[in-house]
């Protein structure tokens, strides 16, 4: 009976595991694609998973993007392609959840077969530039994106040229994305190459012109610099210095007016900037005619997220360099997303401006919906106007047309998003602290919606410092202590910081005086007599003391400050110096004088000896955070009796 049972065990534990996997499966969000095929026509339908609403955030929905497997795409939610000629086309689907706590749902490839051409197939023109950058999503960590590069032939003869993309920003240390598949429909073809690209020119997600009717939106710009380039060496060394990955492809035969399309999958990585109000970038190069040097460059930010949430706040500096910030201009971009069943006319943005920054310097870059700055009288046309509060800069877009996501006749998301980019200085006189905004939207007379956190950080970056001073050693006799030494400690700390030094001490100092007597033996010269020794050290020290203490600034001018020190003597040198003095009979009388008179010395060196440790206590009086100070700090040792105070000048840089 045993063994029967312990045979059942063994046979039920794999389908016990299998049962537990299958349950695991069918946890996982995923998302099928349906096709109706009539012809060389196909209507794609997705069908989706049950979205998990984020509480509090406005109605959770998915956004779409398909590849259609012949070099075309699309972002609507049932789109319908025709396909140019027979074939099998390998169809892709990639549904994002907004406003849900899941991950996105994963998609299978589907094969579509397309055995008859039933309907004529007709070139559409789509792109308004010859070169621009788009993605399906944001990027979160451990999740994929896609990239779709387009190019363009506006020349009136046909070209053969070079596509660059740049990924992986060297300013930060961990690689942001992994490149897994590029996806060609052209014959493009991969080079090995060391020619790079770059720009500084900065590109927005897709953007729509500003509407007063009710009718659906299609006229799109795309706010991308279009200036043709001329020195691609340039651009080359421009590139190198800021991006560690890149792929280059070459294409020929492009007719003139052909439109491609290249698309990336880039795998965001676990090691992805953690700040979710970080910029990063990818960029692109377009070299339309390889005979020339004249290309495009552009750029595409995005905004690392941990959930797909379309109301968002960031800026480009999440991390500055506090010595360069007065010459540096901070961008923040404020995104948005009408999510109701009808047009937004009115959407009011209330930004958090940290006292640090000068709100008198601040301009609006760009924005959608396209529209001009209001002026100081009430006016009927589509404007955005900006006022301020005390803590707060409010934008307000006013007569405008933005469709939500949730209206009729709206294929296009994208057409249901805004945003405002604006810029802002430092004021005059600020601390090393983070600031942090965030924005209430207001769509008309909804309840506002809240962003993420914006934060921006200091680099600790260093300071090193010159010292100089002298040590008072009250328990020593003839005592002369300098020093000259060097600190190290995190530039223009606001409170709390470290601080460690390495200080080079010249000490001459003299030890204690003794005297001894001895009753010579007759025997030895003859008589009986005395010798009288006195001894006399002098000590010449070069000492190194270590300090490593914790600072903390009371405000601009004092500090206090406290920690341990460590000293060795690099070099020691003790001289003892013998007075020898000979006197008759067998005890040394009153103002009798010596008969004999000698000296003798003796010199003992050491090195790297009388390792102390010790504590210190330290307050400052001046520039406390840089530039010049004076200070007074006391030294107690734990084990010697060598306490003393030091007195000393110091300048930060």
């Amino acid at each position: 009976m045993k063994k029967h049972a312990f045979l059942c065990l063994i046979i039920a534990l794999p389908l016990f595991v299998f049962g537990q996997e299958s349950i695991n499966d069918t946890i996982t969000r995923k998302a099928t694609i349906k096709a109706d095929i009539i012809g060389n026509a196909v209507l794609f339908t997705p069908e989706t998973p049950e979205l998990n609403q984020i509480a509090g955030a406005p109605k959770a929905f998915y956004t779409h993007y398909w590849e259609m497997g012949d070099g075309s795409y699309s972002k609507e939610e049932n789109p319908k392609h025709i396909y140019k000629k027979k074939g099998e086309y390998e169809v892709k689907l990639w549904a994002t959840n907004n406003y849900d706590t899941g991950k996105p749902p994963t998609t299978r490839p589907k094969k579509i077969n397309i055995s008859s051409v039933t309907e004529d197939f007709q070139e559409e023109a789509s792109m308004e530039t010859d070169f621009t950058l788009k993605r399906n999503r944001e990027p979160v960590p451990n999740q994929e994106i896609v990239t779709i590069l387009s190019y363009k032939n506006t020349k009136d003869y046909t070209t053969n040229g070079k596509i660059y993309l740049f990924f992986n920003e060297l300013k930060y240390k961990a690689n942001n994305f992994e490149l897994t598949d590029t996806r060609l429909y052209h014959n493009e073809k991969n080079i090995e190459t060391d020619v790079f690209a770059s720009t500084q020119n900065i590109e927005n997600d897709d953007t729509f012109l500003a509407s007063l009717n009710n009718e659906e939106t299609n006229y799109k710009t795309v706010a991308q610099d279009s200036t043709i380039k001329t020195n691609l060496p340039l651009s080359v060394s421009e590139a190198q210095a800021l991006y560690k990955n890149w792929e280059v492809l070459e294409f020929d035969n492009m007719q003139p007016e052909e439109e491609r399309h290249i698309f990336f999958s880039l795998k965001t990585t676990p090691e992805m900037v953690k700040d979710t109000s970080a910029i990063i970038s990818v960029r692109g190069i377009y070299v339309p005619d390889s005979n020339y040097d004249n290309h495009k460059v552009k750029d595409m930010e995005m905004e690392i997220v941990t959930s797909h949430d379309p109301n968002k706040m960031s800026s480009n500096s999440t991390f500055m360099n506090y010595r360069l910030v007065r010459f540096k201009t901070l961008k923040y971009k404020i995104k948005f997303q009408n999510n109701g069943e009808g047009p937004a006319n009115t959407i009011k943005l209330e930004t958090d401006i940290p006292d640090m920054l000068d709100k008198s310097t601040l301009k609006v870059v760009d924005m959608y919906p396209k529209c001009e700055i209001c002026p100081d009288r009430e006016v009927l046309y589509s404007c955005l106007d900006t006022t301020f509060t005390d803590t707060q800069a409010i934008f307000t877009f006013k007569n405008i047309y933005l469709p939500g996501s949730e209206q009729k006749n709206v294929k296009e998301y994208d057409s249901t998003k805004g945003f405002v980019k604006y810029s802002i200085k430092f004021a005059k006189d600020f601390h090393k602290t983070k600031t942090k905004s965030r924005t209430a939207i207001i769509f008309d007379k909804n309840d506002p919606i809240i962003t993420n956190y914006s934060t921006t950080r200091f680099l600790p970056g260093i300071s090193i410092g010159a010292k100089v001073g002298y040590n008072s050693f009250a328990d020593l006799k003839n005592s002369e202590s300098y020093f000259i030494g060097a600190t190290l400690s995190p530039y223009k700390s606001y409170r709390w910081y470290w601080q460690v030094e390495l200080l080079n001490n010249f000490h001459n100092y003299d030890g204690e005086t003794t005297v001894t007597t001895a009753n010579v033996d007759e025997s030895a010269v003859g008589f009986p007599f005395i010798e009288r020794t006195t001894s006399a050290s002098t000590y010449e020290n070069i000492d190194w003391d270590i300090p490593m203490l914790l600072r903390y600034n009371l405000n601009n001018y004092i500090g206090l400050g406290a920690g341990f020190q460590n000293t060795i003597s690099v070099s020691e040198k003790q001289t003892e110096n013998r007075l020898i003095e000979q006197f008759d009979g067998d005890a040394i009388q009153t103002n009798n004088k010596p008969f004999n008179t000698f000296e003798e010395n003796e010199t003992k060196s050491k090195s790297y000896s009388n390792v102390r440790t010790g504590l210190l206590f330290e307050a400052t009086a001046g520039f406390a955070r840089i530039g010049p100070s004076l200070g007074a700090r006391y030294i107690l040792n734990f084990e010697d009796n060598f306490n003393y105070w030091q007195f000393y000048a110091i300048w930060k840089f």
